[in-house]
């Protein structure tokens, strides 16, 4: 599409990949920028929890269950599809837009949709997302600084920006790792302050 270049960090419409379909709860990671005034139209989504994570710029949303939102950065945004939605994800503003955005598969098919988003999430406040049994954990580390990644059956590890060493490996922004076996396991910030998701799934 046009001002739109997409990103997949799993197989994802036209880029199939049949061995990486999905990771715990999550089925896609895809990384989004759109020039000004690009946009996606209007289009229907069913039995999927999307959560938005946006990187630089506005993104502006509305959905036909009458919900309408810009999501700015540090907001994490939350679209249950239940039985069927249908959205438009725009960047109305004037400077390029830069999102993350995650679907994950519910425990369960169905229900009703619904739309959350919460304003400048701390670090310190999980976003439960129960209907898929996953918690999104935010983790901004200034420099030389350490965090624990969660020990959990499965674990999404995404690095929004800086670098971090995790474990022997080294990721850098737009780099992921994918943690199993409730291993204990540090990320350190090696470079200016890091920003990651950490998505923790039974």
């Amino acid at each position: 599409m046009a001002g739109i270049d997409s990103f997949h960090a799993f197989s994802f419409g036209p880029y199939y990949e049949p061995d990486n379909l999905r990771f715990g709860a999550l089925l896609a990671c895809n990384e989004e920028h759109l020039a000004a005034g690009a946009g996606f139209d209007e289009h229907p989504h069913s039995h999927t929890e999307i959560v938005t994570w946006v990187v630089s710029g506005e993104l502006t949303h509305r959905d036909s269950a009458g919900h309408e939102s810009v999501v700015r950065p540090g907001d994490v945004q939350h679209l249950s599809a239940g039985s069927g939605v249908r959205h438009v994800e725009r960047n109305a503003g004037p400077e390029p837009l830069a999102f993350l955005q995650m679907w994950l598969a519910p425990l369960e098919p169905g229900g009703d949709p619904a739309y959350d988003i919460v304003r400048g999430i701390a670090d310190s406040t999980p976003y439960a997302v129960p209907a898929a049994g996953a918690l999104l954990h935010v983790r901004r580390l200034a420099p030389g600084e350490r965090t624990a990644i969660p020990q959990a059956p499965a674990v999404y590890v995404h690095v929004i920006r800086g670098a971090v060493s995790l474990g022997e490996h080294d990721l850098t922004r737009g780099d992921s790792a994918r943690v199993t076996g409730e291993q204990p396991l540090d990320a350190v910030s090696y470079e200016d302050r890091a920003e990651l998701l950490l998505w923790e799934m039974a």
